[in-house]
């Protein structure tokens, strides 16, 4: 089985996006690298560029790319109300071609109405995921809450599991696979290690093996993203040398 490859856009760096004109840029990049999709990040995206996603999710199909889209807010607000942009989040999504929409899961309060998110996703074809980010709200009490009252009606459609964020928010990474594993449907890859009083993401082959153990609690048959730096004088041969690493593991 192959595995499928997506390349966060963020891994190349703000300034080295910037640099290089865009995400759009990058696509020639990720495909060349033999990847099979990109994750188009919100927070990278200019005034001008959110007025032309249409075009930019053409750019990706052209490049025979799978679309994914992270937006750097909150399923649920600080009341525990949904987000009130989702609606438009699930436009711009389609405008993309995107098959999964990325949020964190923010402050879910137990006892939710889901009716409002049921009727959402009936009405959009693109699948929502809620990430364990690097907040309170992404540690593994929260979001085992969530899941287990709202996962097994595939409320939302999954989880990105971020094998990385885990450290952030002080929680062992391979409790919170063990006990979440079943919803995972995407998987950021880094492995996070000690810098000053936090962390730092880093490659896999930087890091000791325990990620590879990490990964093999996970499910096999989902998309694996690149979320560390990609950095060096020859973006494709790097970018490639970490598609093909993921592919085989």
């Amino acid at each position: 089985m192959k595995r499928e490859v997506i390349v966060v856009t963020a891994a190349y760096g703000h300034q080295q996006v910037q640099a290089l004109g865009g995400q759009h840029a990058l696509l020639p990049i990720i495909a060349a690298a033999g990847a099979d999709g990109v994750e188009i990040r919100r927070e990278l995206l200019d005034e001008t560029e959110l007025t032309q996603l249409t075009q930019l999710g053409q750019a990706i199909a052209r490049h025979q790319l799978t679309a994914f889209y992270s937006v750097p807010e909150a399923l649920f607000m600080a009341d525990g109300t949904l987000n009130p942009h989702l609606e438009r989040r699930f436009q711009e999504a389609e405008q993309l071609r995107a098959q999964l929409l990325k949020f964190s899961l923010g402050h879910y309060q137990r006892g939710f109405d889901s009716h409002a998110l049921r009727q959402l996703q009936a009405n959009h074809q693109v699948h929502l995921v809620v990430e364990n980010d690097q907040t309170d709200c992404g540690k593994l009490s929260a979001l085992e809450s969530f899941f287990h009252d709202c996962g097994e009606t595939r409320l939302p459609n999954g989880m990105t599991f971020d094998m990385g964020n885990w450290r952030w928010v002080g929680d062992d990474a391979l409790a919170a696979a063990d006990m979440l594993a079943r919803y995972v449907s995407y998987i950021h890859i880094k492995v996070a290690v000690p810098h000053d009083d936090s962390w730092r993401a880093v490659a896999p082959d930087e890091a000791d093996s325990c990620w590879r153990e990490l990964l093999q609690k996970l499910p096999t048959d989902v998309p694996r993203g690149i979320e560390f730096p990609l950095q060096g004088d020859d973006l494709i041969a790097i970018t490639r040398h970490y598609v093909n690493l993921l592919r085989e593991e």
